[in-house]
């Protein structure tokens, strides 16, 4: 029989109040960490407040005579503000957009990205337990390093006892453990303040990505709308030009002209018929380019953009006046319609109602994006600062250990330990310090960065606003000019008609009237693109998308100084 040389010195009654003994220590320990933890070391952020003018006429640049009639007001805009240019299918392309823009899918998926980087940072704050269990068969050297016991406590018995220990057995496990560690320090409410933040600009950058899709789906609209209108216009004057041309070979032939007008006249609808190519590939471009912002395959919005609206052919045209001339067959143009060109083929310009100036920063996701950064930035500084401090964990594990398996799971085969863990830095050749120093020259740069956009967003609402004043003030001058060349075509192609001028006199009218009715075509669709690109530089509707809670940072730590050494 082999004596147990391993017995406790200890009585049991001994031994449990040993063991009660030094859970006092750690019982009195726990409470005092939780009442440190939530504070945080390293700058708090402080949101910044952008000068801003108090009214849209105090600060433009450039000349005043610009924008000098130009009212806005200080209503704000909505989310959906191309509804305010009261075209239906403008307002079923943006829908569309929205539910199928790769763009905006992609920048949703980022977002995505954020938040749920968001949730894994967040989980530090809480323990982790892990279950865990094995079912081993094993043997041990009979002279491993476990065996020197024997040659102090057991000499005359050790070579028994180490077989007896080494033979093989099969052993069970099972358990968990935890840990928690105690953010004394801010590492983890640094770390998660930050992830809010980051969270908050990817929000704030899917707005944009909605501002901007929306705005170059207006435009992209707006283009193909003006290369509809041209083209109807070159399509109407190319029948007129092919009637005058049929009118003049007739006086050709009964010897009233010679061949030379025959010749200009032929020029003049070759010079037409040229430009329609041009104007057909500016249209197949513009329908590319919002089947791609809207998601659409090539083709599928052929249908319903290709054609010009019949107010578009009905605006684009001048019936002419006079003996003889009424639109060709097969026009669509009413034979029976006279006047001048009309005022345009779109529905009246709305309102300018942007809001207030002071409101630009919340309005435009980027500014809020580039504040979003900064807020980040700074919080990345506590949790740099925190490394340099110790770190306390708190571990605990219980778990059966037994090699006989009919015994595993009673009381006697527990093991259990308890306790807290510290890691202090002490020697790291100035790493963690570089850190926090990198750090603050992130926070700078970002701060630069919020500066920088601010300014470009003052330039750029100053340069929409200035060109669309520009373009009313020249809308208005080309619609004078449209109208003065309507009636001096009139007045020339009647005089022609009886005999009272020759054909080149005609033709000169007629170019200039096809140039002033072109260049208002023009001026009438820059005058929406300029529109939209107020509403994108103001940052549209953007208030009104839902965003998520603002980050918050933790209470600072009241008896640490971040610049001091642990």
């Amino acid at each position: 029989m082999i004596s147990n040389p391993f017995r406790s010195p200890f009585p049991p009654d001994a031994a449990a109040r040993n063991s009660a003994a030094s859970w006092r220590p750690l019982l009195r320990l726990i409470p005092l960490l939780f009442l440190l933890t939530g504070c945080a070391v390293g700058p708090d952020f402080e949101k910044p407040a952008p000068a801003a003018p108090s009214d849209w006429t105090a600060w433009r640049s450039g000349d005043p005579a610009l924008t000098a009639g130009l009212a806005v007001g200080s209503a704000p805009l909505p989310a959906d503000w191309w509804t305010q240019f009261q075209d239906p299918v403008l307002d079923r392309l943006q829908q569309r957009a929205v539910a199928a823009s790769p763009d905006l899918r992609s920048a949703a998926l980022r977002f995505a990205q954020s938040r749920t980087q968001r949730d894994t940072v967040a989980a530090q704050r809480g323990p982790a337990v892990n279950a865990n269990g094995a079912i081993q068969r094993q043997r041990s050297s009979e002279y491993s390093a476990g065996t020197r016991l024997l040659d102090l406590v057991a000499p005359e018995q050790r070579d028994e006892l180490a077989r007896e220990l080494s033979s093989p057995f099969t052993d069970y496990q099972a358990g968990f453990d935890a840990s928690w560690e105690v953010d004394l320090w801010g590492h983890v409410a640094r770390s998660v303040e930050a992830a809010d933040a980051d969270t908050s600009a990817a929000a704030a950058m899917l707005q944009d990505m909605r501002l901007t899709v929306a705005s170059e789906v207006s435009r992209a609209y707006f283009e193909l709308r003006l290369a509809q209108r041209q083209r109807a216009i070159i399509e109407r004057d190319i029948g007129v030009a092919s009637d005058t041309l049929d009118l003049i070979r007739a006086r050709a032939r009964g010897g009233l002209i010679d061949d030379f007008d025959v010749t200009r006249q032929r020029t003049q609808l070759a010079d037409l018929q040229s430009r329609l190519p041009g104007l057909q590939a500016q249209e197949a471009s513009a329908i590319n380019q919002i089947g791609v912002l809207t998601g659409a395959r090539p083709g599928e919005l052929t249908a319903m953009l290709a054609k010009a609206s019949a107010g578009d052919a009905a605006a684009a045209t001048r019936p002419p006046t006079g003996p003889g001339q009424r639109p060709r067959a097969g026009t669509g143009l009413d034979p029976d319609a006279v006047g001048a060109v009309e005022a345009g083929t779109y529905a009246a310009l709305p309102d300018l109602s942007l809001g207030l100036p002071s409101q630009v920063a919340l309005h435009r996701p980027d500014i809020r994006a580039a504040e979003y950064r900064l807020h980040a930035a700074t919080a990345n500084i506590g949790v740099a600062t925190a490394d340099l401090y110790p770190r306390i964990t708190l571990g605990a594990s219980f778990g059966y250990d037994s090699y006989q398996g009919h015994r595993f799971g009673e009381w006697g085969t527990r093991n259990w330990q308890i306790g807290p863990t510290l890691s202090l830095p002490i020697f790291d050749m100035g790493r963690r310090r570089s850190v926090v120093v990198l750090r603050e020259l992130q926070q700078q740069e970002a701060a630069v960065n919020y500066q920088r956009t601010i300014l470009k967003a003052w330039q750029e609402i100053d340069d929409a606003l200035t060109a669309y004043g520009a373009e009313r003030q020249r809308n208005a001058r080309l619609r004078e000019k449209a109208a003065s060349s309507a009636d001096a075509y009139a007045l020339a192609r009647a005089r022609y008609t009886r005999g009272m001028t020759d054909l080149l006199a005609q033709l000169d009218a007629e170019r200039g009237d096809l140039q002033a009715r072109s260049d208002l075509a023009d001026s009438d669709s820059r005058l929406r693109m300029d529109l939209v690109a107020i509403y994108k530089a103001v940052g549209g509707g953007a208030l009104d998308q839902p965003s998520p809670t603002a980050p918050v940072a933790p209470a600072p730590c009241r008896n640490c100084d971040p610049s001091a050494s642990p």
